[in-house]
């Protein structure tokens, strides 16, 4: 009796639409755009405070900190209603609204400096929230058009680009928004963001075109949605109310976020105070600390790329369960190892190193998390990921609030090390997540 290839691409039937390859990764280049751009702005308003607005005295650190999760909390709160609608409006049309709703709030944001100083920190806060609002589709939607656009064996390289992006479009946003700020003031700087976000919208709005619009199934021998589209399978019987979560294991979803949130405490983390770690803790400077911060943040960018890639290969080796557990698991157990070393070791450098190949591990994990978290949600993949993000923000969140709550009592280096033990405790879970037919 024959058995089934494990290495095929399986899509199942009627989900989706495979363009051909110019155009499927043009479509790619275009959501790395967007993501770059996203991130740039997201953390735009953080050097417009470092630079202006606490230096200048016109808001405290703890009114700016403020500021700054006013994003991630209407981000989260929003992201189960943005998944509903990336898969009720289909990624393309959630994606345009996005970049149309974010081209209208950043000049916004500039904008905030013609009011008096006492609404400042209000009207500030505003603006953020709106932005967290119109930036939930970009992470699950990017997923989603990925899925519906490419096959099963290139996915995982897709969402690594996109993800890596996100990375270096934050990484830049020192130099080149600050360089901004150096020539038109801080206000003009985001106007100047406005206008290059509603290009890359356009872009996008344009060039997207014939990309899936809907998840819908078309009829047999329908013609193809798009000028590049074609059909994968002719459809199946389709049930008029499709589950969440793949059937091949329910509670696979439920893992993989918890494993996402466990994942994102690390990362979070080290967004929020690896600088301050180089800088305070080992007492290196602000020129070395901003070295080695920026080095871990290009580890973790090519960790994303390399996680992309070998999440496509390893499957099509050794079959899809384990093979799409078993990268993200040796990634997440390898960054907590590296961790725990980084923060035994006393030598600077040593200390760099542990900490770049850590993130650079964890890295390797984030187009794994994407690319089950949508499959799983089969064809509700857009709100099985905003799922997925919505566990792995709360997961994110808490890490800069409590690392330094916990360095009062166990020291800078016990925080770290509570940050990889969670991160291990997160790896056995991805064993849990079984793709099924995905």
């Amino acid at each position: 009796m024959p058995t089934p290839d494990s290495r095929a691409p399986l899509i199942p039937a009627g989900e989706g639409l495979r363009s051909e390859a110019p155009q499927r990764w043009l479509i790619v280049g275009l959501l790395m755009a967007q993501a770059a751009l996203l991130h740039f702005n997201r953390g735009a308003i953080a050097a417009a405070g470092t630079e202006h607005l606490i230096k200048n005295e016109l808001l405290s650190e703890t009114e700016m900190g403020w500021i700054y999760s006013a994003l991630l909390i209407v981000y989260t709160l929003m992201m189960i209603p943005g998944g509903w609608c990336i898969d009720r409006f289909g990624p393309r049309w959630a994606l345009l609204g996005m970049g149309i709703g974010c081209t209208a709030i950043i000049p916004l944001t500039g904008a905030t400096a013609w009011l008096p100083v006492t609404s400042l920190f209000v009207a500030l806060c505003c603006v953020r929230g709106l932005l967290g609002a119109f930036c939930v589709p970009m992470h699950p939607g990017a997923a989603r058009s990925i899925s519906l656009c490419l096959p099963l064996q290139e996915r995982g390289l897709a969402n690594g680009l996109v993800t890596c992006a996100a990375v270096l479009g934050a990484a830049s946003t020192p130099l080149l928004f600050g360089w901004l700020m150096d020539r038109l003031t801080w206000p003009g700087a985001f106007f100047a963001a406005g206008i290059l976000t509603a290009l890359v919208t356009l872009a996008w709005g344009v060039l997207s075109r014939g990309h899936p619009v809907r998840e819908s199934v078309p009829a047999v021998n329908s013609p193809p949605n798009g000028p590049w589209e074609t059909p994968v399978d002719p459809p199946a019987a389709v049930p008029p109310t499709p589950p969440i979560v793949s059937p091949a294991r329910p509670g696979s979803l439920v893992y993989l976020a918890i494993a996402y949130a466990a994942y994102s405490y690390s990362q979070y983390l080290f967004f929020a105070w690896n600088q301050h770690y180089f800088n305070e803790v080992l007492q290196l400077g602000t020129e070395i600390g901003r070295r080695n911060s920026t080095i871990t943040l290009l580890g973790m960018a090519a960790g994303m790329v390399a996680g992309g890639w070998l999440a496509d290969l390893v499957p099509q080796r050794i079959g899809r369960f384990p093979g799409k557990s078993l990268l993200p698991l040796a990634g997440m157990v390898a960054s907590g190892l590296f961790l725990l070393l980084g923060v035994t070791v006393s030598n600077a450098n040593a200390v760099l190193g542990c900490f770049t190949l850590s993130m650079a591990a964890l890295a390797t994990c984030e187009s794994p998390f994407w690319v089950n978290g949508v499959a799983l949600g089969r064809r509700r993949g857009g709100l099985s990921g905003a799922i997925l993000n919505t566990v792995g923000n709360a997961g994110g969140l808490v890490a800069p609030i409590v690392t330094p709550l916990f360095s009062d009592h166990i020291g800078w280096r016990g925080s770290l090390a509570v940050a990889a033990v969670i991160c291990l405790l997160g790896a056995p879970l991805w064993l849990k997540v079984d793709p099924g037919d995905n």
